[in-house]
């Protein structure tokens, strides 16, 4: 596990480049910053301005190296590298309230926002009824799967996340529930409450087992059994988190901090947290080996800070942790 605390600022939403040597980060307000790794640092090469409130979502095609931010001022823009420059092309949404999210599509001919005005690029809103947060896209460049906030899909959906194959699609809710529908099972829905407090982000890095994060401060590994069609807890990630506050409902977690926080001072600031972000995990990505076998996962938070997580590393240091 690798700690790199970029900014003071949260971090809202990144995305990597292709062969992993460069991340776009937003610092939570209108810019999108790329930091290059040379040798053990990370160097800032680039500031990219264009939008007009903060940046919400950020995707980097890996071929094309194309990439496309959404923002608060209800538009897109398409950055393409000519030269040592980044230059901007607006593409105006027609949206009458905030984008939320972006994702390129696998072929990186066309792209997905979805916003606040139930919408998902203007051209699809039935059955949306609230804000678009989360999209991703199936690998046959075609179907698309959005997660809003009331709509539900067996369960609520805020957050979701398509397998490789795209046979099964997995989301967490703000209920702390992690939900997976699987195809081969006439879309047959397994529910899990778990024990954390309410996640923000996932990705699969099996076929049957996914990673989830949020205000926790660190991730949580959870497996499918495709032959019962059940989902169950791995394992937390984060060691010292995991031995402090075991068993308790996330009701109960959630009072502590709270009190905690009123009356200690390095709670609220997060100094007090014995896991590697001291803040709520706003999103992961898989860094290598792809959704079906991944190697490596990234974490950003909103304490500024990137972690890289080893699977293999995760599963020597972590006793009876197996991920399928």
């Amino acid at each position: 596990m690798a700690y790199h605390s970029f900014l003071v600022e949260p971090i809202s939403c990144h995305a990597w480049n292709k062969d992993r040597t460069q991340i776009a980060i937003c610092p939570n307000n209108h810019e999108v910053h790329i930091y290059e790794k040379s040798g053990a640092k990370w160097v800032k090469v680039h500031e990219l301005r264009e939008h007009n409130g903060q940046v919400t979502g950020i995707d980097w095609a890996p071929e094309s190296n194309r990439i496309v931010t959404c923002g608060t001022d209800r538009n897109a823009c398409v950055w393409m590298l000519k030269g040592c420059t980044w230059k901007p092309t607006l593409v105006i949404l027609r949206i009458n309230q905030a984008a939320r999210c972006v994702r390129w599509a696998p072929h990186e001919n066309k792209f997905a926002v979805g916003s606040g005005s139930r919408r998902v690029c203007k051209r699809i809103k039935k059955p949306i009824c609230s804000t678009v947060l989360s999209l991703d896209c199936h690998p046959n460049n075609v179907l698309l799967a959005a997660g809003s906030s009331p709509t539900p899909w067996g369960s609520k959906m805020p957050f979701g996340e398509l397998m490789f194959d795209g046979s099964r699609v997995a989301w967490v809710s703000h209920d702390s529930t992690v939900c997976l529908a699987d195809a081969d099972k006439k879309i047959a829905v397994a529910t899990l409450a778990s024990e954390t407090l309410p996640l923000l982000a996932l990705t699969l890095i099996t076929d049957n087992s996914l990673v989830a994060a949020g205000h926790d401060c660190f991730p949580v590994l959870f497996t499918y059994d495709s032959t019962t069609g059940t989902l169950s807890s791995g394992g937390w990630l984060d060691v010292p988190k995991q031995s402090s506050q075991h068993g308790l409902i996330a009701q109960e977690r959630f009072q502590n901090l709270d009190k905690k926080a009123s009356s200690e001072g390095s709670v609220a600031s997060g100094s007090g947290l014995d896991s590697l972000h001291k803040n709520s995990v706003s999103q992961i990505s898989v860094l290598s080996g792809g959704k079906a076998e991944c190697s490596q996962f990234c974490t950003t938070g909103m304490d500024g800070g990137m972690s890289i997580w080893d699977v293999k590393s995760l599963e020597s240091a972590l006793k009876d942790l197996k991920i399928k």
